[in-house]
C-alpha cells in the first residue's frame, strides 16, 4: 500500500482559504449523566416446605407431517429429473380465477386417471408484495401453494418439490400424490 501524497502549494492554499471560512460550533454543554436506580421487584412468595410447584407450560412442538415423508428413492428421481411426470397441468395464460379452478379440476382427473407424479407448471416466480399478488406477473406461482394447502386435494397430496431443469425448472412444480387406498 502506497503511503499518502501530500498536498500540493495550490491544493493547500485552497484548504488554508476553506479552513478560514469555518466557525468553530459553539460548546455544548454536557449534561450530567442520568442515574438509573433499580429498585428490587417483589418477593416472589416461596412455595411451603414440602409442596412442589406445578410445572411451567412447554412449547407445543407443531404436529407431524400426516404420514411418512418421501423416501430418498423418490427424492433422488425428483432431484435428477430421471422421473416422468404421469399427468400435467399447465397454468399459463389463465387467470387466477381460472387458474385455481383449473388446478382443481385438474387434480380430480389426476387422481381419478391413478397419477402419482403431477407436474404444474405455472410460470416462473417473479418478486411480488403479498398485497400484490392479484396483478402482478407470477401471480400463479406465488399462489398455488396456498391454493394446494387448502384445497379439496390436500389430504391427497405427499409432497410438493421444485421441478427439475428439463420439466421448466422454477417455473413448475411436482405434486407427488399418495396412493389411492
Amino acid at each position: 500500500m502506497k503511503p499518502p501524497r501530500g498536498l500540493t502549494a495550490d491544493e493547500a492554499a485552497a484548504w488554508a482559504r476553506l479552513a478560514a471560512t469555518v466557525k468553530p460550533m459553539r460548546a455544548v454543554p454536557v449534561r450530567k449523566a442520568i442515574e438509573l436506580v433499580v429498585e428490587p421487584a417483589e418477593a416472589v412468595p416461596k412455595p411451603p416446605k414440602g409442596r412442589v410447584p406445578p410445572p411451567r407450560p412447554q412449547p407445543v412442538a407443531p404436529p407431524p407431517p400426516p404420514g411418512p415423508g418421501l423416501d430418498s428413492a423418490w427424492e433422488r428421481k425428483l432431484t435428477r429429473g430421471t422421473l416422468a411426470p404421469d399427468f400435467t397441468l399447465d397454468l399459463h395464460g389463465h387467470t387466477l380465477a381460472t387458474a385455481h379452478t383449473r388446478l382443481d379440476h385438474g387434480l380430480a382427473q389426476a387422481k381419478a386417471l391413478g397419477a402419482r407424479v403431477v407436474l404444474v407448471i405455472t410460470g416462473k416466480p417473479r418478486p411480488a408484495e403479498a398485497a400484490d399478488r392479484g396483478e402482478r406477473r407470477g401471480a400463479i406461482r406465488a399462489k398455488v401453494l396456498d391454493w394446494l394447502a387448502v384445497g379439496p386435494h390436500a389430504s391427497s397430496i405427499a409432497a410438493i418439490r421444485k421441478a427439475h431443469r428439463r420439466h421448466g425448472g422454477d417455473g413448475a412444480l411436482y405434486l407427488v400424490l399418495r396412493k389411492a387406498r
